[in-house]
């Protein structure tokens, strides 16, 4: 387990080096493995991780199909012990009912995570259902108090955000780093086909960092998602958008280049010509 303190020390040092922070998603333990070999800042363990490495959306991570506090402690147990150094995150959800949450952040840290995020994240709801969410107790404010508790406890703490206000209330909250969301990944077998385009989400991003920055200076600001998919978008956000400091990939991290890579591989496989044998052919 990386401390805070560490972590924070090593990202400052890379950004004053002129090198960008580079966070990605492991919903396996060989996304883990292979993120810890490419020299990844950190990992984030999202129960949607589950999910895009096991063929379905992302999104399953955001609706009722399993105990999403929990899925993230089971995947800890395999992600955990096969990583040496990188800092590994848990994705945790805030507004979870069942959890007495400061409790459930001494578990995390118990089990060895360095720190935690907002993840299954209500800043990607709108609408009369975000509107319902805000109503009944189960809104963004309690991601903000889970950030800010986690803090007390001197984790590590990265924060979703997808409007001004969360982006102010995540620094409010003490978060060490803010993530502006541009939505679901594009590209890809299951990737999202409705997404703000690259120039939208460059305004997107610049006005969540400075709305987070007015409040706390030193916030480290990421970006993620949506038309954000390769290294290509990445660098041109972080080249076009000053102040944005690195980029956190999941589905562009682990699902996108396993599915290219496989399918490239597999169907090699499926070129080769078999020799011509006694007897065919002319």
């Amino acid at each position: 387990m990386t401390t805070r303190t560490e972590i924070l020390a090593s990202m400052r040092a890379k950004i004053a080096d002129g090198r960008p922070i580079i966070g990605g998603g492991a919903g396996t333990g060989l996304s883990a493995k292979c993120s810890e070999e490419a020299g990844l800042d950190f990992i984030v363990v999202y129960n949607s991780g589950r999910y895009r490495m096991a063929g379905r959306s992302s999104m399953a991570g955001l609706m009722p199909y399993g105990d999403a506090n929990q899925i993230v402690m089971d995947m800890g147990s395999e992600i955990l012990p096969v990583v040496d150094h990188i800092p590994v995150v848990a994705g945790v959800c805030g507004t979870d009912p069942f959890r007495l949450m400061p409790k459930f952040l001494r578990d995390v840290r118990d089990a060895g995570f360095s720190g935690v995020q907002n993840y299954p994240t209500v800043c990607l709801f709108e609408g009369i259902i975000r509107a319902n969410l805000e109503e009944t107790g189960l809104g963004f404010y309690k991601e903000a108090e889970m950030i800010a508790e986690a803090r007390s406890l001197d984790l590590f703490t990265a924060s979703y955000v997808a409007n001004l206000d969360e982006a102010v209330a995540m620094a409010e909250a003490g978060a060490d780093v803010i993530v502006p969301h541009m939505g679901l990944t594009t590209s890809g077998m299951i990737g999202a086909q409705t997404a703000l385009s690259l120039a939208d989400s460059k305004i997107k991003v610049r006005e969540l960092m400075e709305a987070a920055r007015e409040v706390n200076p030193d916030v480290i600001i990421v970006c993620h998602g949506g038309p954000i998919a390769s290294p290509t978008e990445a660098a041109e956000v972080i080249r076009d958008v000053p102040g944005v400091d690195g980029f956190l990939g999941a589905s562009s991290m682990e699902r996108l280049p396993t599915e290219t890579a496989m399918i490239e591989h597999m169907s090699s496989y499926t070129r080769i010509a078999l020799p011509v044998r006694a007897g065919q052919g002319a």
